[in-house]
């Protein structure tokens, strides 16, 4: 796993308590932002299940002894999640899948491999996009199986590409 560099704002204590200045906590937000999609770009992550943040180092600096609460955790995802950025995987928005590429950027990143690979009006497997030998360079290699079908979901709304199922298997093609 790569090496996390925590931000300045990580080894302040008040970092972990949500701001009541509007200013402050404006910033504030978009800093826990920028963390947590970093944090999940480098662990190659895509959920936060918001019971078991505590447990969790990027919500929890040991050598502080702060831990961000549940409760701004959800005000911080529903920030994201009003940008496209994470959206609750659940009703109870306990589970939440965050993006560090928004849909269409996953979306046109797949599009953009697969025409620059030739697989244009080619099926291709799934699992061939997320752990093929030829996507091994790729940032979408290894992507939430989740993530990477409502990217394509949402490549399949502009028309560039069609989600197949066939036997026990899921495939696109790209146009």
């Amino acid at each position: 796993m790569a090496e996390i560099t925590w931000p300045w704002q990580y080894n302040f204590p008040p970092f972990f308590t949500i701001q009541p200045h509007a200013e402050t906590r404006a910033k504030q937000l978009e800093a826990w932002q920028q963390l947590i999609t970093d944090y999940l770009k480098t662990t190659k992550q895509s959920t936060i299940d918001v019971r078991e943040s505590q447990n969790c180092p990027v919500f929890n600096n040991a050598t502080i002894n702060r831990k961000l609460s549940q409760e701004s955790l959800l005000i911080i995802l529903e920030e994201m999640g009003k940008t496209g950025r994470a959206a609750p995987v659940d009703k109870s928005k306990n589970v939440w899948e965050v993006y560090w590429h928004s849909l269409d950027e996953w979306g046109n990143m797949l599009y953009n491999w697969a025409s620059s690979n030739g697989l244009n009006n080619t099926v291709c497997t799934l699992f061939e996009i997320r752990e093929g030998d030829n996507t091994v360079g790729e940032e979408f290699h290894g992507l939430d199986m989740n993530v990477l079908i409502k990217a394509l979901k949402a490549l399949e709304v502009k028309g560039r590409c069609e989600l197949i199922e066939f036997d026990d298997n899921q495939g696109v093609k790209f146009f």
